[in-house]
């Protein structure tokens, strides 16, 4: 069986991300052989649609589970239509999650467990323009729009699955705290590469 699990690195080593359509990684593990493939989640960086391109990309690739740690109903509502069963609540590495659904500590869940988000931005403009008759007209507007994406997306707010037990809301908080830490690293890691280069 190949299952997906939303990594936050390429290794079944990696953290699992709690997070579907913006997580870091997707690692496509075989449960019988824990052979893997992993590829970078390129929808992460989207305005919009990030979990619903991360199921395409999912189902793609012959997938039959995902193991996450929440989902939005977007991604839901399409992994659902590709026929693929949706796991979350899943935390620690790649390969403990995967062992933990292969034992069945994992469950199916039939919900999306993360709220929809929507991307907003704003924008002020102000034009003056001679009207042609013998008046003078002036207009302004007010519009908005825009979308700035970030380098490293901030992690969800973590919410555990319905079926989630004290201990695995624990061991989800301390792997979503684990990626939180990893990202800041990331971003120190660039903020001084960038400061190097004045």
């Amino acid at each position: 069986m190949k299952i997906a699990v939303s990594a936050a690195g390429a290794s079944l080593d990696s953290t699992v991300d709690p997070r579907f359509g913006r997580c870091s990684y997707f690692v496509i593990v075989d449960s019988d052989t824990m052979q893997f493939e992993s590829f970078q989640n390129q929808s992460q960086y989207t305005g919009s649609g990030a979990g619903i391109q991360a199921a395409q990309i999912v189902a793609s690739k012959g997938v039959q589970v995902v193991l996450t740690g929440n989902v939005g109903p977007n991604a839901f509502q399409a992994l659902s239509a590709a026929g693929i069963q949706i796991v979350t609540g899943a935390y620690g590495t790649v390969r403990e999650a995967v062992t933990k659904f292969k034992k069945g500590e994992l469950g199916r869940t039939s919900t999306p467990t993360a709220p929809m988000h929507y991307g907003t931005g704003g924008g002020y403009g102000m034009g003056m323009g001679r009207g042609r008759g013998m008046g003078r007209g002036m207009g302004m507007g007010r519009g908005m729009g825009g979308y700035v994406s970030q380098a490293f997306p901030p992690a969800m707010p973590f919410t555990p699955a319905p079926q989630a037990t004290k201990e695995q809301e624990v061991q989800m908080l301390k792997s979503q705290m684990k990626l939180l830490e990893d990202q800041l690293e990331q971003l120190k890691k660039k903020l001084k590469e960038l400061e190097a280069q004045k």
